[in-house]
């Protein structure tokens, strides 16, 4: 039986605490890509242009993430919290974002013409504090149970999530203004509830817990925490863009938007249930057990017939992507010192920008069938799965 009870085992009100930034994020990201091509339309720009800007987005993300992340390090070595970055990153983040329909919609020509340029600059403010705030679960958990302090990332996540398919014409209804305006209130009212639970608080040096070993910091544990990033993001991004025109094939559009919303109502109603698996068998073993399971799903998906086999099958991608997901940041800051965090969260973000930018770029040539993209993403979960357990330098 371990000393400390299990209910200190998880500082449960900071982890709150970050799923709702991890709530905003996922919002707000969701309300970009609803409006991004309407907005960039309108001002007689092509629609072509909005997966160019997604793509240099992500290049940029993937050098930003790391370089954000290594810097909340060190702010956390010289004034002892992370936050601050945090709260500069948010309210910057919150401001652009708000300013976004501004550009696009008031104003003269010329200010209109910076829409992409504020686009693209509130891309990157929101890797000044992702990486940085997400790397903080680290304080709040042992190590042990980590991936059941990420369930409530997962659970929230999906939620927000799932609005993309499901609530995408009342969001759109609302108009730019109003729709900017509640993303940038939201991203506001989470740095604050961030900042009210003391978001310094460690678990371990108030249980008296011995401190985790110091491991050196690796460039071969980065390169594997860069990997899972990538092929992981390469697998959930390929699962939605080729799922649904799998499915249209022997589907009604209509009935495919509400599959792929119950992908993510599974993969928040299964969070909490896998998180406590993965304590009691291990992050890694949970992961690969999620891996293999989308692997199986996502081959079945090519050979589905019915809606009712639609049903089923997108219920198994929710809990495969459940089980994945919660085992992420447990898995990156595992592989790093502990003073290390923010690096290793963002070098595991940075992989997964890698991968988008790359997609991006196929999608622009048309190289991907569904077909192909499904095997591809298949392959991808079967590579994140090997690179799991290759052996980390401690």
């Amino acid at each position: 039986m371990n000393s400390v009870t299990k209910s200190r085992r998880v500082l449960w009100q900071q982890v709150c605490g970050l799923a709702a930034v991890q709530g905003a994020i996922a919002l707000t990201w969701v309300i970009y890509n609803l409006y991004l091509v309407e907005l960039l339309t309108q001002q007689g720009f092509s629609k072509p242009l909005a997966t160019t800007l997604l793509i240099l987005e992500n290049v940029l993300g993937a050098l930003m993430e790391p370089l954000m992340g290594s810097l909340s390090d060190r702010t956390q070595h010289w004034v002892g919290s992370r936050f601050p970055q945090v709260a500069l990153g948010m309210i910057l983040a919150a401001t652009i974002f708000i300013s976004i329909p501004v550009f696009a919609i008031g104003g003269g020509v010329a200010l209109r013409q910076m829409l992409p340029v504020a686009l693209v600059a509130w891309a990157l403010a929101m890797t000044v504090f992702r990486s940085p705030a997400l790397s903080l679960l680290g304080r709040y958990a042992f190590a042990s149970d980590l991936p059941q302090a990420a369930a409530v990332l997962t659970l929230v996540g999906g939620v927000a999530g799932a609005m993309a398919p499901l609530a995408n014409q009342f969001i759109l209804g609302l108009g730019a203004k109003t729709t900017f305006a509640i993303g940038s209130g939201i991203l506001l009212i989470a740095a604050l509830v961030l900042r009210q639970i003391n978001p310094n608080r460690s678990l371990a040096s108030e249980t008296g817990a011995p401190a985790p070993a110091k491991a050196p910091l690796s460039g071969i544990n980065l390169s594997l925490v860069f990997g899972v990033g990538f092929t992981t993001a390469l697998g959930f991004r390929l699962v939605f863009q080729m799922v649904p025109s799998l499915l249209k094939v022997q589907i009604q559009p209509p009935t495919v938007t509400l599959i792929m919303g119950l992908i993510f109502i599974a993969l928040a109603a299964s969070a909490l249930p896998c998180g406590a698996l993965a304590v009691k068998i291990g992050n890694r073993r949970a992961m690969a057990i999620g891996l293999a399971s989308l692997v199986i799903t996502c081959g079945l998906i090519l050979g589905v017939q019915n809606t009712g086999q639609a049903v089923v099958l997108a219920i198994a991608l929710g809990v495969g992507l459940s089980l994945l997901s919660n085992g992420t940041l447990p898995y990156a800051l595992s592989m790093v010192p502990p003073a290390k965090g923010g690096l290793g969260t963002g070098t595991y973000f940075s992989g997964g920008a890698v991968a988008f930018s790359l997609l991006g770029s196929a999608a622009q040539r048309e190289w991907l069938s569904p077909s192909s993209g499904m095997l591809l993403g298949m392959a991808s979960f079967a590579i994140a799965a090997l690179l799991l357990f290759m052996r980390p330098r401690v």
